[in-house]
């Protein structure tokens, strides 16, 4: 069970994101200070910190999200250059915090050990491919898509990703890599959404020391940590305009340099970028590049929402029961017929994601067979 520290100076905000947390099976403990934030973190290994301050985390080497009032871009643009791997403006969305969260302390199927993740490693696929979870599902659909990843894998084709938030764009990615010839080199994450566009160069390009004012050491950016490997560029239809002449010109030349050098690096990386916009509709309303679509979108692959593999639904539930059990080291629980049943006719607008979590629940709330009654009461 992943472990998570809330450092908030608030008790009630405190107590409320610890009562959330624990019911989505996080296992949580408060501080008020960073003093005391820094005392536990030397007796438990925690996972992820969040927080609503940036001052003294940087020390524990571990992950951590910003919460914080100030919603202007200069907070985020300070919070995210202090090593904040998300920024989270109060009230707090809660969808949205644990999006981030299982982005870093999702753990691996079978209870296989999951290596600490430290400022260093952030975003790396360190722990191999074993891992991985599986691309579930028996429809027409699905099966289409684990082809196309069959068939490309092995090639060094760029691949555009698309479908809705919570169908597993990041899965198939992640696929891709590992049925790769770079499956033993390094899979990069960014997240070109939550990244604000002053510091969206030294984020893909790193930077060199004193190349801006909190520029204190050296940093490598996610193409150079990518070298050999895959770097996956997830909800690239948000990014600006001038981030994206950057990117072209990285994807044409091969090439990036650190902001504040004049020394180009050669970067081997293929890239897998994946969006839940329509693209071709953002180029004629001139929020994104032709040419750099044309240049990601060597091959395309859709990733079906979950209301059009419907029949897909009853084999999620079951897989979903039997890992998450795993994961909270309870014997399988099961799910009766009416139950099953009730599930797949829902429209499931956060597709795969809003399943697995309502399963989530229902094994927390539930008895030992979740029933249509379960279901009424708790979701």
């Amino acid at each position: 069970m992943a472990k998570v520290l809330i450092l908030e100076q608030s008790k009630s905000v405190r107590n409320n994101l610890r009562e959330r947390l624990e019911f989505e099976g996080f296992s949580t403990e408060g501080a008020e200070s960073v003093a005391l934030a820094k005392k536990m973190c030397e007796k438990i290994s925690f996972d992820i910190i969040i927080s609503d301050r940036t001052d003294g985390l940087t020390d524990t080497q571990i992950p951590f999200i910003v919460l914080s009032h100030g919603g202007d871009m200069e907070s985020a643009v300070e919070a995210l250059r202090c090593g904040a791997v998300d920024f989270i403006t109060k009230p707090i969305d809660m969808n949205r915090l644990l999006q981030s969260l299982r982005k870093v302390v999702t753990p691996p199927i079978a209870n296989a050990p999951t290596p600490p993740r430290t400022k260093a490693t952030r975003g790396v696929n360190d722990a191999g491919c074993q891992t991985i979870e599986p691309i579930v599902g028996k429809s027409d659909a699905i099966v289409r898509v684990r082809k196309l990843i069959d068939k490309v894998a092995e090639s060094e084709a760029r691949v555009l990703i698309t479908g809705e938030n919570g169908t597993g764009k990041e899965l198939v990615a992640r696929w891709l890599h590992c049925k790769s010839r770079r499956a033993e080199a390094p899979f990069v994450e960014v997240n070109c959404a939550a990244i604000p566009s002053e510091l969206i160069e030294s984020e893909l390009f790193g930077h060199e020391r004193g190349a801006f004012t909190s520029a204190v050491k050296q940093r490598k950016g996610k193409f150079e940590q990518a070298d050999g490997g895959t770097l996956f560029m997830d909800e690239i239809g948000d990014m600006s305009l001038s981030a994206q002449a950057k990117v072209l010109r990285a994807l044409q030349e091969r090439k990036i340099s650190r902001v504040g050098s004049d020394r180009d690096i050669e970067v081997d990386v293929r890239v897998i970028a994946a969006t839940n916009k329509n693209l071709e509709e953002e180029i004629k309303r001139g929020n994104f590049r032709e040419d750099l679509y044309h240049r990601i979108g060597v091959i395309l692959i859709k990733v079906p929402p979950l209301r059009e593999r419907k029949g897909d639904v009853a084999i999620l539930i079951e897989y979903f029961l039997e890992s998450i059990c795993q994961e909270y080291h309870i014997p399988t629980k099961a799910i009766d017929k009416a139950a099953i049943s009730q599930l797949s006719e829902r429209y499931w607008s956060g597709n795969i994601r809003e399943l697995r979590n309502v399963i989530e629940r229902l094994i927390v709330l539930g008895g030992d067979t979740i029933t249509h009654s379960d279901i009424e009461e708790y979701c």
